[in-house]
């Protein structure tokens, strides 16, 4: 009577999907996420057009060497050094700084975007 030999269904359409998955990581693009890896953000005010440079380090998280609450969402940190409290909007790349007052303060809107990493 010859044996036979049967690999069950269960496993050959299991190993099928673990190959088809690693297949598919391999071919998808690179993180698009600006902010990854040590970055430096140019900023520019839409209205005068005066662009600077922001450095931010997630492994650190800073952001311009100050203490940055770094989520998926947003990038947040105050510049203890002059005043004022930065949000970085990380979907559309919007800088919202807000100066506190007496006055009620001054909120700016401001456009960054990566420009490279950071030496």
């Amino acid at each position: 009577m010859p044996i036979s030999l049967q690999i069950p269904t269960v496993t050959a359409v299991t190993a099928g999907l673990s190959i088809a998955a690693i297949v598919l990581a391999m071919a998808a693009p690179p993180s698009s996420d600006p902010v990854a890896d040590p970055t430096r953000l140019r900023c520019t005010n839409p209205a005068s057009g005066t662009t600077w440079d922001v450095a931010i380090d997630p492994v650190k998280r800073t952001a311009d060497s100050f203490p940055a609450e770094i989520t998926a969402r947003s990038i947040e940190w105050r510049d203890l050094a002059r005043g004022g409290r930065y949000e970085f909007d990380r979907a559309s790349g919007e800088l919202t700084v807000v100066y506190a007052s007496s006055m009620g303060g001054t909120f700016l809107k401001d456009q960054c975007r990566a420009v490279s990493a950071v030496g």
